[in-house]
């Protein structure tokens, strides 16, 4: 059953065009996830569904008596101004009783009598309303929401943004309109909170469309993905999964649509020329009207193309390190961290190891010290006891949640050249694998967004080459695209990296070993699920001998020492067949050239050898890209 139509809305601004007459229906029981990237419309689509923006065309028709409830990203549109978290509505018929209740007392028995009826009537609606279970229903949502006893406080407008949008999320929950639409829920949760969010959602009754670019909570939860692109809407039933398959088969088709069209078009050009050379003028025009129909169709169907479509081949993997990729290059031992001002230690007894080639990731609720333990690996804070060794002359690149740029008046171009020796081929075919291409290389760094200023951040950091990647987050504020464009590059780097993400997808696609944070403790996992299964049991993590502990395997017996240098054998491979592979291509550009002032058949036999080499180098290439993704 129809709970929401969407019917032909378009939305402009001035000359651009954020929704090209898209159409679409809520349905009840829709879990869908709204996906595209940063900036193409779906904020402005939930902002006209919940009335706060108008279309430039079509309509919105809601079904029925169906109301929606909007949690907006931005906390400057909620209305937290009350001291207490209900609603104004309840707190009005609260007053309205109240007052009633007095009027009673007061009355004698006729009048009491007619002033029951409208109680009656009142309490009635308050009933409805879910009024006297509303404070054990949100206290309930605020505890998943990991926010227990805040129900109590007055000053509302005093909690941080993240605690903002929690309360905000709770009232919503609780309030259980027909269609919630949730504009990045999982911005500000922690990994406990999310997947209470996860169960909430796939057990609600009614309809739930969200914004989010959170991978593994669309796997999780939705139904249906519906994607935004160049302001055009495509459905795919299922979830992340299902719907990256399906894109993946329809771009597929696409391209095969498209390479036929373009012999045909190559064909007819070729016709319409030997018309004019035979000065057939009738057949010649003929053939004119069947290319320009042809070119209409192919501009079409090119315009079909994803914006993120155009991928560059990988060519920038940091040079060959010295040294054996097994080496131990950090260690920390027996660290403890306690504030001043604390009665309690933030962790205790945190021990790890890593390797040169290894990537640990640290993963744990919100406040339990992730974060300040990655500021004592880079000396920005100090353990109050413990040992941290680093490998001597170790070159360390360090990316915050907030990246930093001397100049926000220079362009992304010449931010990247003015401290490197990249010619402007190389520089512009760098930006170009972080998703900066044609005139977006000129944009002053001053208008990007976040994720486009930590695409930039972490393409200059992976241009200097450094041994140990130390990173916080670095998927905040990154579309879909964009963290798969991080992904891409973090795989093919070839050094170590210490990361800390809530980003479910991106840890298990990413980290080789995770150090998991519980209850002022921490161990070392092999895989993020197995520290998700002992984080959910009651008892605190077991430390072993060596500080580190694995939870039961599920490997078929696979040496993780042994996976790791596999890995690492791989990724030399692949180092190898980037020199090969650019070697075979100079070379075929010389023998082009040659092609021009007559080249003779030993050239073309080369060339045709050449041809064959470079796509056999580029299958290798592509499986074991695939195999270490």
């Amino acid at each position: 059953m129809p709970l929401i139509t969407i019917d032909n809305i378009s939305m402009n601004f001035g000359e651009r065009d954020v929704l090209n007459g898209i159409s679409f229906r809520v349905e009840e029981g829709d879990r869908i996830a709204f996906v595209g990237d940063n900036g193409s419309g779906k904020s402005t689509l939930f902002k006209i569904i919940s009335g706060k923006y108008e279309p430039s065309s079509g309509k919105v028709i809601f079904h029925g008596n169906t109301i929606a409830g909007f949690l907006s990203q931005n906390m400057e549109e909620q209305d937290l101004s009350s001291s207490s978290l209900k609603p104004a509505a309840m707190l009005e018929l609260e007053a309205d009783i109240a007052a009633m209740e007095a009027e009673i007392a007061a009355a004698d028995d006729p009048e009491r009598h007619e002033l029951m009826a409208s109680y009656a009537d009142l309490i009635a609606e308050y009933e409805a309303m879910g009024g006297y279970d509303y404070e054990h229903r949100l206290n309930d949502a605020l505890g998943g929401l990991g926010l227990s006893g805040i129900s109590s406080r007055t000053d509302l407008m005093s909690l941080s943004g993240g605690e903002k949008m929690r309360v905000c999320l709770a009232r919503l929950i609780v309030e259980h309109p027909d269609v919630i639409l949730l504009d990045e829920p999982t911005n500000h949760l922690d990994f406990e909170a999310v997947i209470w969010l996860e169960s909430f959602l796939k057990s609600y009754g009614g309809a739930v469309f969200v914004i989010t670019h959170d991978r593994h909570f669309i796997d999780s939860v939705a139904n249906r993905v519906i994607e935004l692109n160049g302001g055009r809407i495509t459905q795919y039933r299922g979830n992340y999964t299902s719907y990256k398959k399906q894109k993946e088969a329809s771009l597929k088709n696409l391209e095969a649509e498209i390479a036929n069209l373009e012999e045909e078009y190559d064909h007819q050009l070729e016709v319409k020329q030997t018309m004019l050379s035979h000065r057939n003028i009738s057949g010649y025009h003929q053939r004119e009207k069947m290319v320009d129909k042809l070119e209409a169709i192919l501009d079409e169907k090119r315009s079909q193309r994803p914006s993120e479509f155009a991928k560059m081949n990988f060519k920038a993997v940091p040079a060959e390190r010295t040294g054996r990729s097994d080496r131990l290059i950090l260690k920390c031992e027996e660290v403890c961290k306690q504030f001043d001002d604390s009665d309690t230690p933030l962790f205790t007894n945190v021990s790890f190891e890593l390797k040169a080639d290894e990537k640990v990731f640290f993963c744990g609720p919100n406040g339990c010290g992730k974060t300040t333990l990655l500021h004592m690996l880079t000396g920005d804070d100090y353990g109050t006891s413990g040992t941290i060794l680093l490998s001597s002359g170790l070159k360390c690149g360090i990316m915050g949640q907030f990246v930093p740029f001397d100049d926000e008046e220079m362009n992304l171009f010449d931010e990247l050249v003015s401290d490197s020796d990249l010619t402007v081929t190389e520089a512009r075919s760098l930006l170009a694998r972080f998703g900066f291409r044609g005139d977006d290389v000129f944009k002053q760094i001053k208008v990007l967004s976040g994720g486009e200023r930590s695409r930039l951040y972490l393409c200059k950091l992976l241009n200097e080459n450094p041994d140990l990647l130390i990173l916080d987050e670095p998927t905040n504020h990154l579309d879909i695209n964009s963290r798969e464009i991080l992904e891409d590059s973090l795989t093919f780097y070839d050094g170590a990296i210490v990361c800390v993400s809530h980003d479910r997808y991106f840890i298990e696609k990413c980290a080789d070993r995770i150090l998991g944070f519980k209850n002022g403790k921490a161990a070392v996992y092999d895989k993020y699920e197995y520290y998700l299964r002992d984080y959910e049991k009651k008892e605190d993590p077991v430390v072993v001998e060596d500080k580190t502990v694995n939870a039961p395997r599920d490997n078929g017996g696979v040496n993780p020492a042994k996976a790791r240098k596999e890995q690492a054998r791989k990724r030399a491979r692949m180092r190898e067949l980037e020199d090969l592979i650019s070697e075979l291509e100079n070379r075929q550009s010389e023998l082009e050239k040659m092609f021009t002032e007559g080249a003779g058949e030993d050239e073309y036999k080369e060339y045709g050898d050449n041809a064959a080499k470079l796509k056999d180098y580029y299958d290798e290439f592509f499986e074991l890209g695939e195999e270490l993704g």
